[in-house]
């Protein structure tokens, strides 16, 4: 059989070894870093600025009851709540209007439903950033709590000095089955690269679900700029565009996260992946590269893993090189399991680790061929 040639064996073997020194690049150049993040509070040596927090809200009265309080109720001294109230059609105005009652430092905007006029969450935001009267702003969602009382101390203390754009990590509760799992697992690997990357002076991206930026860089930068019509990319298209090594400052300490509910079935949760890959295609250039490489190679990487296992061709390199290869992710990821204080999920990755690039391939190419029927932001 030609599978058997040698010299076929000494190309397979020699692409097995680059993808391999593609992932050890990543591992320990972005991963690494990330995971050795730092943990401890920052204390704020100064005066605390006042800050705004602004949340978008469309039908999320359930979710405000449930979590808003707890953004409300911060240990912080001099702050506003920015609620866009966007074309709800359930009870959100009753249970903020109640709210209002009880926290002066509630704010509450509304956004008539238009059944001609359809927009992007970007309106909603653009409402709540005008609404705001602090400079310093501070970004989640309806469906989010803070970690901690003291979230917004801890942007305060990131926000000091120069830093324009605040970048957090937006964790997912814990609940049963694999795909909590995996959602979890998917979204600590997914800070382990903006997080690692912005380390090493190539920011990229944050999540509006944790993320800062002043309302005068805001805009000064054009605002949302050229990707205003698009329905997804209001947090990570603005860091992307944005974002310098000099710029951006990150938050890492378990106070400074925040916690959102996870989707619990598989549909809600591909329509919720397909409509955030829609921004994927408008990153620069040089992050798409950056982005696409990884999981290419990895792919490379166990498909060539298994065709020379199966041929039993330079077993002992093949073996030693995986080997080292998983000894190192399973060090790195049960460091990064405690940074962003997922305990357990580093015993499902190498699972996880195969899977990812292939789901989020297919999510990626779906996705595409939806961007013009997607026409509401939630």
């Amino acid at each position: 059989m030609i599978l058997s040639t040698e010299p076929l064996h000494i190309i397979l073997l020699a692409l097995l070894l680059s993808a391999a020194f593609i992932q050890g690049w990543y591992w320990l150049r972005y991963y690494r870093a990330a995971a050795r993040g730092p943990k401890g509070r920052k204390e704020v040596q100064h005066e605390l600025p006042p800050l705004s927090v602004v949340i978008c809200a469309r039908n999320e009265a359930d979710n405000l009851k449930m979590f808003l309080p707890s953004v409300l109720e911060q240990d912080y001294p001099l702050y506003e709540v920015v609620v866009v109230n966007d074309c709800s059609e359930d009870s959100t105005s009753d249970v903020l209007g109640e709210m209002l009652k009880q926290y002066p430092h509630l704010k509450v905007s509304m956004i008539q439903k238009d059944p001609g006029f359809t927009h992007t969450k970007k309106l909603a935001m653009l409402i709540g950033i005008k609404a705001a009267k602090n400079d310093l702003l501070v970004f989640t969602d309806a469906d989010c709590r803070p970690a901690s009382p003291f979230w917004l101390r801890e942007v305060a203390a990131a926000a000091a000095g120069d830093a324009d754009i605040i970048i957090g990590y937006g964790a997912y509760m814990p609940n049963t089955g694999v795909l909590n799992r995996y959602i979890r697992y998917e979204t600590m690997f997914t800070a382990m690269q903006y997080f690692g990357m912005a380390m090493a002076g190539v920011p990229y991206m944050g999540v509006g679900r944790n993320l800062a930026y002043r309302r005068s860089f805001f805009f000064e930068k054009g605002g949302f700029g050229p990707h205003n019509h698009i329905m997804s990319g209001d947090d990570d298209l603005f860091v992307n565009r944005n974002a310098t090594p000099d710029n951006v400052s990150l938050m890492l300490s378990h106070d400074s996260f925040t916690l959102s509910v996870a989707e619990k079935s598989i549909a809600s949760w591909v329509k919720q992946k397909r409509r955030h890959f829609l921004a994927a295609p408008y990153y620069k250039q040089k992050d798409k590269a950056r982005l696409f490489l990884e999981p290419l190679s990895r792919v490379v990487w166990y498909g060539l893993l298994v065709t020379l296992a199966l041929m039993t061709a330079f077993w002992p390199a093949v073996v030693t090189v995986a080997l080292a290869r998983l000894v190192m992710r399973s060090i790195i990821l049960k460091r990064a399991s405690a940074t962003f204080n997922e305990p357990g999920l580093w015993f499902n990755s190498l699972f996880f680790d195969i899977l990812a690039p292939l789901i989020n391939g297919v999510l990626y190419l779906t996705a595409t061929g939806r961007r013009r029927r997607m026409k509401t932001w939630k």
